[in-house]
């Protein structure tokens, strides 16, 4: 769905429509994979690897729309490349890449996944600073756990 996500206009009906199923289908896999005892490694990380490619498709369409500052495109921008060396730091020290499911970025999902709704509505600059805010310590939080680990 996120290629068709990446084909419809940016905020039309068939936008939000197709964002929503996104969303909701990706916060009943896991629950329903839980519930019927279906969860696997494979499916763990198909999951990641499904959230990663619609966030990617998501921040092309809602990101062009946006006049973001440069300080929240530099936070971003540190966001992802702290989780992209929490990745290669896994994989090096694992042997696998390894996404760890923290609560901290489940909400911080959440929260960008409210994006195109709020974002609209509101001041948009403090809705950055919060979801910056919380991207960056999930970050930390995901390396950290990545470390602990050991």
């Amino acid at each position: 769905m996120s290629i068709m996500l990446l084909i419809s206009e940016t905020l039309s009906a068939a936008f939000y429509i197709i964002y929503i199923y996104c969303g909701i289908s990706d916060m009943l896999d896991g629950f329903i994979a839980r519930k019927t005892n279906s969860e696997s490694k494979i499916g763990a990380k198909l999951d990641s690897i499904a959230d990663i490619i619609f966030i990617i498709v998501a921040m092309i369409k809602i990101l062009s729309i946006f006049n973001l500052t440069n300080g929240i495109i530099i936070w971003g921008g540190t966001i992802a490349l702290i989780k992209i060396v929490n990745v290669i730091c896994s994989f090096i020290y694992y042997k696998e890449i390894v996404f760890p499911h923290t609560i901290t970025n489940k909400i911080t999902g959440f929260i960008l996944f409210l994006a195109p709704f709020v974002i609209l509505n509101t001041n948009s600059i403090i809705f950055e600073i919060i979801i910056c805010s919380i991207a960056t310590f999930a970050a930390v939080q995901e390396g950290h756990k990545l470390w602990s680990a050991q």
